[in-house]
């Protein structure tokens, strides 16, 4: 009998630490946390997709592509500063691309569901899928490549 409570007695003590408790801790990390709901009323269709349904826009369709004044790319859910100009780079994807975010301004993520393994960019603040990023950056810089979805951020200009 005590070596079956010694056996069922660990059994137990992991069984309790499920998915559903995991799936609630991430959703805590962040700062902002709001329904599906709320999101789909505060963010427009297309932001929506991408922000909080991770997909992606067609390539070369965002105006962001040809910004190169000074100022910084915030996250189109929450206004968190992500990307400085001074980071872009045309990397012809057809994606605004960037060499590095603003420190500490978004967080990573795997994604399987394409058959393959991609490195996915996420706000930081709010969880908002932002993109992916790659190797194949600026040799002389980071090597990092940041492709963002353009509806998934706004632009401000330097001094705004």
């Amino acid at each position: 009998m005590r070596k079956l409570l010694l056996f069922i007695f660990p059994l137990m003590l992991f069984s309790c630490n499920g998915s559903a408790q995991k799936k609630e801790k991430a959703l805590q990390e962040y700062e902002i946390t709001k329904s599906d709901a709320q999101w789909k009323t505060e963010l427009s269709k297309g932001q929506y997709r991408i922000l909080r349904k991770g997909e992606t826009e067609r390539a070369f369709t965002s105006p962001l592509n040809d910004i190169e004044e000074p100022g910084t790319f915030v996250c189109a859910a929450c206004g968190n500063a992500l990307y400085k100009t001074k980071y872009k780079f045309d990397s012809g994807t057809g994606w605004p691309s960037f060499d590095r975010p603003i420190e500490g301004a978004v967080s990573y993520g795997r994604n399987t569901s394409y058959g393959y393994e991609d490195n996915e960019v996420h706000c930081a603040r709010c969880g908002g899928h932002l993109g992916h990023v790659f190797e194949d950056g600026p040799e002389n810089t980071t090597g990092k490549r940041h492709c963002i979805n353009g509806l998934a951020m706004e632009f401000v200009p330097e001094g705004e």
